[in-house]
């Protein structure tokens, strides 16, 4: 029976060590490694700590026995429901040490790379249609042009690339948080994956959010949960965040030579959710460089890694990737790679209207009594100096300015004219020459 959350088909959980289609050497040395470095001796804490079925876990003990490297300790543990106690052999302890050697991973069993692939096409960030509703919703808090929704509604279905841009301050970084907030339903993503008997670590308690995980009681006959497969955790679809900072190198397979295994690349970890590349232009290296690095996955649903060892492998491309950028695509991108971003949309500044309304809700969020005149005074008076070119963030900043002018002066939040000023000459700096 297939569990679902919010249309989401769940990783079903393998009955059989023949269903695992793992490397029954590795199986077998993850358990020695787990049993050793957690001191556990039930099946049931195995069951737990490798997240497997306690049969599948039962299984492979029983495989570890006639091997010789477990041992039964005789004792039944009464904490544990009566249950058979295992300890490691000496030959046990050896080739545990032995394998921590040659990878120091232990704990839940990774998922074949095939197989998680079959999970990512179930739970596809393409297969969700968000409606007008939707994206409202999650956009509420922001006052955005009426055409605007029409061309990111239709963007965000498809799944494919969106490329933002405009003049700076203007909410592209909240516009892509809104995106995020509209996704709204949960997706399955594995602790770990294995490719050619390596180890990649997946999950990562600061790109996932774990839902709530209820725990059965591995006793009982009935489980009235986690009836997926527990290699998985249930999540948010992910949100991935980057800006000035990101690098070419971000993009590959991270090495721990200490550990010996290897931590998935941010564009993996978003796997189902959102890629937002903010700032587009700000990072070392130019933005045709990164965007020709996401040729391949936009168009082909797929992206290549490659092992220490230089092995080059494919695996899924599942993300909605968001760039935002400040400059005009033609100054930063050839034409080739601007065919190849599927949604491009320009994000302008405010009209007046619009700018008036944004004033006015910032100002009774914020406690700020608003004036007619001083209002009057900033659209006729400043803002013909810079072209009466609006920006969503001048309102917050002249605001803000204007409540820590009031409170260094000791007197009530107001908005004057004189205040306006003062507030104005911090927006923008003047064009001077300093002598040195």
């Amino acid at each position: 029976m297939n569990m679902q959350t919010s249309g989401v088909i769940a990783p079903p959980a393998p009955r059989s060590l023949d269903e695992m289609r793992l490397p029954i050497v590795m199986m077998r040395d993850i358990l020695l490694k787990t049993v050793f470095r957690k001191n556990i001796d039930v099946v049931t804490q195995i069951a737990r700590a490798i997240c497997l079925p306690v049969p599948v876990t039962q299984e492979l003990v029983d495989l570890a026995r006639t091997q010789k490297l477990l041992e039964a300790t005789g004792t039944l543990h009464a904490n544990s429901g009566g249950e058979m106690g295992y300890q490691l052999t000496e030959a046990g302890k050896a080739r545990a040490l032995d394998a921590l050697g040659q990878s120091e991973y232990y704990g839940a069993m990774p998922v074949p790379l095939a197989v998680y692939a079959e999970q990512v096409k179930r739970q596809s960030i393409r297969n969700i249609q968000i409606t007008r509703d939707q994206l409202t919703d999650a956009m509420g808090h922001l006052i955005l042009p009426d055409d605007l929704l029409g061309h990111l509604g239709p963007a965000v279905s498809s799944g494919r690339s969106i490329l933002m841009y405009g003049p700076p301050g203007n909410g592209k970084s909240s516009i892509s948080n809104g995106i995020r907030d509209a996704l709204g339903d949960r997706i399955y993503v594995p602790r770990a994956i294995e490719y050619a008997g390596q180890v990649i670590t997946v999950y990562d308690p600061i790109v996932h959010s774990a839902a709530e995980e209820l725990v059965d009681d591995p006793r009982t006959l009935r489980r009235s949960t986690n009836r997926f497969d527990s290699r998985y955790v249930l999540c948010e679809r992910p949100t991935v965040i980057t800006g000035g900072e990101l690098s070419l190198s971000m993009l590959d397979l991270v090495y721990n030579p200490t550990a010996r295994t290897y931590q998935a690349p941010l564009q993996l970890k978003s796997s189902g959710g959102v890629f937002i590349v903010d700032d587009l232009g700000r990072q070392e290296e130019p933005p045709q460089a990164l965007v020709n690095r996401w040729i391949v996955p936009l168009e082909e649903g797929r992206d290549i890694l490659a092992l220490q060892s230089g092995e080059k492998f494919e695996v899924p491309f599942d993300t909605l990737v968001i760039f935002s950028t400040n400059f005009h695509p033609n100054d930063i991108f050839d034409r080739a790679a601007l065919r190849r971003i599927f949604f491009k949309i320009k994000i302008d500044g405010p009209c007046q209207r619009d700018f008036l309304k944004i004033f006015a809700m910032v100002a009774r969020k914020k406690k700020m009594p608003l004036d007619e005149q001083t209002l009057i005074y900033l659209l006729n008076e400043k803002y013909p100096t810079i072209g009466n070119v609006y920006a969503n963030y001048q309102p917050v900043f002249l605001i803000d300015q204007m409540i820590a002018i009031c409170e260094f002066e000791g007197i009530p939040h107001q908005m004057t004219p004189e205040l306006i000023d003062r507030a104005w000459a911090n927006m923008f700096v003047r064009d001077e020459a300093i002598v040195h």
